[in-house]
């Protein structure tokens, strides 16, 4: 187990180690997606999803504030209900592909969370995201398993611990969100 001390130091060369580039874009998807009325779907098990969860505050109340008209964001695992559902019913590896199918027309983003690279529930909403017609960018930790090459593009947290790469999936997300908050403002 790492000292509090060695955790953030691992931390901050995770951070250190982001793609810039790859911020740069999911945040320019998301503008994009705010100004055409877009949606942005939003994907993740455990940890991930309340990572997902979360966001969307930033992302649909928050810009709405600032702009006076929302990003049309929503994360897939917040209705227990209709997740125990489709687990239910079908399989766990279902629960967002059909929801994404319900959902996602050209030109939304699926934004998809998996720690490992490897949630086949999250796979397959980036599967079905593409029979939409939709685009995909990935989060994932790892090597980024499956997720790297079935995304459209799949910003890769370099870390084999997964508190630390939910952590960075956080930080990403809040990066992009003021990133885009910034751009609105300068807007209006």
């Amino acid at each position: 187990m790492p000292s509090p001390r060695s955790y953030i130091e691992q931390l901050k060369r995770l951070l250190d180690e982001l793609d810039a580039e790859a911020l740069d874009r999911l945040t320019d998807l998301l503008e994009e997606c705010w100004r055409t009325e877009r949606r942005v779907l939003l994907v993740g098990n455990g940890g991930s999803a309340a990572t997902a969860s979360h966001i969307v505050n930033d992302l649909q109340k928050c810009i709405q504030l600032e702009s006076g008209q929302a990003l049309k964001a929503m994360c897939l695992a917040d209705c227990a209900a209709l997740v125990l559902a489709w687990a239910n019913d079908t399989t766990y590896d279902n629960v967002f592909a059909p929801q994404v199918e319900c959902w996602a027309e050209p030109g939304d983003l699926l934004i998809a969370i998996s720690g490992s690279g490897n949630s086949a529930n999250v796979l397959r909403a980036v599967e079905a995201a593409r029979a939409r017609g939709a685009r995909s960018f990935g989060l994932a930790g790892f090597m980024g398993g499956e997720l790297a090459t079935a995304a459209d593009e799949c910003l890769i947290v370099g870390s084999t611990n997964m508190q630390q790469i939910e952590d960075v999936h956080m930080v990403i997300l809040h990066l992009v969100f003021s990133s885009l908050r910034d751009r609105v403002r300068r807007q209006h």
